[in-house]
């Protein structure tokens, strides 16, 4: 299959300038960076996609046993990568992206240069000593609600995570994003994504790294950002005044500062 086709690749930027590859989060597709990633294409070749499943993807592609775990969306940006003949890449990923583009790192460190993880959390769920935001009830409450009332659920849960009420315009656009995706992809990849636990994975990271961190965030709370910080060797670590988990729409300027204060040389 040619991956280009199967996740909606659209590359832009000059030829032959230092690679950089969006992913999007959960509910999203690579529309979410377009108030980002055009900052970087008069000085890198900047690549945006949807997961499978996602967007225009194509989800005639989708396999349950692939994408039951993150690894399977690490997959696929690795096959990414190195379809475009890229490498080593800035990767930018948004929320649950970030914790699939740290897997990737893990697997094939030599494609990747510098790691920009926005949002990340490598787990939603509180633990002994380790605070993810939620308790297993309520993750298991989240998940049970978005099987009974997928679109009902979407549109409860897109302003929250938004975390905007003044600016309702945004949590609509994240409603309308949940609503265009496949809700049965959308329900098993919730799953894979509110049920792992990629904390263990942090210390296998080599390659250079910024944690970006809302002041405000529901989903990652300031904690989660900080043990991503203190667990990734020879990371940065920015908290941008910002309110909600999807900077890329909510403070696209603010996200654009700090990435270019991070790359510059």
């Amino acid at each position: 299959m040619n991956v280009l086709a199967r996740n909606n690749v659209v590359v832009t930027g000059p030829a032959g300038a230092p690679p950089m590859v969006f992913a999007h989060g959960f509910g999203c597709d690579k529309s979410m960076w377009r108030f980002v990633a055009p900052a970087f294409e008069q000085t890198h070749r900047v690549v945006v996609f949807d997961h499978v499943g996602a967007g225009g993807s194509d989800l005639a592609a989708y396999d349950a046993t692939r994408y039951a775990t993150l690894d399977g969306y690490a997959q696929d940006v690795l096959e990414i990568i190195e379809a475009l003949d890229l490498g080593p890449v800035v990767f930018v990923g948004h929320s649950v992206s970030a914790m699939i583009g740290l897997l990737a790192g893990v697997r094939r460190p030599d494609l990747f240069e510098r790691l920009v993880l926005v949002g990340p959390s490598p787990r939603y769920v509180d633990d002994d000593g380790y605070r993810g935001g939620f308790t297993a009830a309520e993750i298991e409450e989240l998940l049970e609600t978005m099987d009974a009332n997928y679109l009902g659920w979407s549109a409860f849960i897109a302003p929250v995570i938004m975390g905007n009420p003044g600016r309702p315009e945004l949590g609509e656009e994240l409603i309308n994003s949940f609503c265009r995706t496949d809700p049965t992809i959308a329900k098993r990849f919730a799953r894979t994504t509110f049920l792992s636990d990629n904390r263990a994975d942090l210390a296998a990271v080599t390659t250079p790294s910024l944690v970006v961190q809302c002041r405000e965030d529901v989903i990652a709370p300031q904690e989660v950002g900080r043990y991503v910080h203190e667990h990734l060797a020879g990371s940065e670590f920015v908290l941008i005044d910002a309110v909600g988990h999807c900077p890329n729409l909510s403070a696209p300027v603010a996200l654009v500062e700090a990435m270019t204060a991070y790359l510059a040389p």
